[in-house]
This record gives C-alpha cells, structure tokens and sequence, in this order.
C-alpha cells in the first residue's frame, strides 16, 4: 500500500498555503473542484504523493466533505491510495461486510485550463478517508493531477510515507485494517507521545492512535471524530532537512527513526512533521 495523497482541511486556504510557504514548502494552487464548493493547493513530491490544502472558494460555504475539518480549521483531514481496479476493490470491500459505494467521476479545471479527471470509491463507515483510506484511480494522465513541486523538488523530502490516525482505541480499527488487508498484528508503543498509544503496522503507511486519557487527541476526537491526526513526511536526511526547514526538536519514532515536527504548520494547530528511515 502506498500513499497517494493526504488531504488538510481550513477556513482559509490562502493562511493555510501561507503556513507552508513559511515552512519551506511552498504549494501551488491546483484550482475548484467540480462541484464548485471547494478548491485545493498541493505540494507534490518525487514518489508521487502529494498533500493537498482544500478550502471552501467562499468563505463560509458549507462543504459536503470533511466539513468538521475545513470550518473547524481541523488540519489533517482525509488520506487515499491509488489503485489499479477500483471497481474490484469496491466489490472485494463489499464482499468482507464492509460498507463502500462507487466508482465516481470527479474534475477539476487547473488555472492553466487543463481538466483534470479521475475516479473515486469510498469504503467503511466513517466520513470519506477519515479511517480506511478513500480509492483513487486517474482518468486523465496522471501528471496533469500532479508534479512535483518546486520548492521540494530536489528529492531532500521523498513525499508522504506516514498516516497516523486518531481513533477512540486501538482493538476495532486494528481488526478491520487486518481484515480488509491481511497485516500482521502491530507493534504498540505507550512511551512515545504522552497519553497516547500507537499501534504500527510494520512495512505499511497506517500507525492508529488511541488516548489513553485526558490530552490533545481526546480533545481532537471529540471535535472532528476518528481521522488523521499527523502527517509524517519520508525525508533521506533529517538534518540537512532541518537546514531548509524550521523544525521542533527531534523525537523518536519506530525502527529507531527520527521524528521532528514542522514549526511553522505545528503553531499553525496542523501535526506534520520529517521522518528519517
């Protein structure tokens, strides 16, 4: 399984493209969706994955995704994964008591006046990508929905290699991922972020994150509900990343990575950070 991009949700997308600007990781903006509601920035990276910044094109408009997040200026809102035959992973989903609905087409028209097409399908029974990923598949080439974006292009940062999502505990999604996906049982750490545990799928995209009491996550999911709280970035090297990006002290992670969050985007209510392998 493999990223294809992860979705941050605010009021304002120019505050938003303005916290990565000042983290060294400037967006482009790729223009409305088809419904006209929403519109996104991305910032693409060399493996392919890319985050995308979406807002409402007026403000106060009521989206009919990731509402909670975008009013609520909730940040990491919604993840997906590309795949070859959405239409067989939707009937794979079915089949296994899962509930999942599409494919459907989507657009959007780039600035440059390109249309930009492609499929969606929505599976389990949280708000879309809020829990197991929503599925993608391109219509059109896929370098007209992204490229890699100047301000990362030099491949320091290889693109989004971590979802961590915020769940109520750790038992009920840890069964569905294993039995939608066939994974092994996961690696649980309590002694990395205080009052929380982390459960790791080893060789996989997913770490679940479950409150183990009073704190920032159980206050988070009270708010938004189950859905990612962090975004962790693969970088080759997090020192010399730290030289071209403000960063937080260093923190560790599983397999003995290393850990720093983003300054800028981490005031900014928004937990994304570098991870070295």
């Amino acid at each position: 399984m493999k990223i294809d991009h992860v979705s941050v949700g605010g009021t304002d997308l120019k505050r938003l493209e303005g916290s990565f600007s000042k983290s060294g990781m400037k967006t482009e903006y790729g223009g409305p969706h088809s419904g006209g509601v929403t519109e996104m920035s991305l910032l693409g990276f060399n493996d392919g994955s890319y985050i995308e910044l979406i807002s409402t094109v007026k403000p106060g408009a009521e989206s009919s995704i990731w509402k909670r997040h975008i009013e609520g200026d909730g940040g990491p809102c919604a993840w997906a994964i590309g795949v070859e035959d959405i239409t067989r992973e939707v009937s794979r989903a079915k089949e296994l008591g899962i509930p999942a609905t599409g494919p459907t087409d989507y657009s959007r028209k780039r600035p440059d006046g390109v249309s930009v097409d492609w499929q969606l399908a929505f599976i389990g029974e949280q708000e879309t990508g809020a829990v197991l990923p929503f599925l993608i598949k391109d219509i059109t080439p896929r370098e007209f929905r992204v490229k890699p974006s100047p301000s990362v292009a030099d491949g320091l940062l290889r693109g989004v290699g971590t979802v961590v999502i915020g769940v109520k505990n750790l038992d009920d999604p840890t069964r569905l991922f294993r039995g939608l996906y066939g994974w092994p049982e996961p690696e649980v750490r309590r002694d990395t972020w205080d009052g929380v545990e982390l459960a790791s799928f080893n060789g996989t995209p997913v770490v679940l994150a479950a409150p183990t009491g009073t704190g920032w996550l159980e206050q988070r999911l009270e708010k938004f509900g189950e859905s990612p709280c962090a975004f962790l970035i693969d970088t080759v090297d997090l020192e010399a990343a730290a030289v071209r990006h403000p960063l937080d002290r260093r923190e560790g992670w599983f397999g003995g990575a290393g850990l720093r969050w983003v300054t800028p985007l981490r005031e900014d209510g928004m937990k994304i950070g570098l991870v070295s392998r």
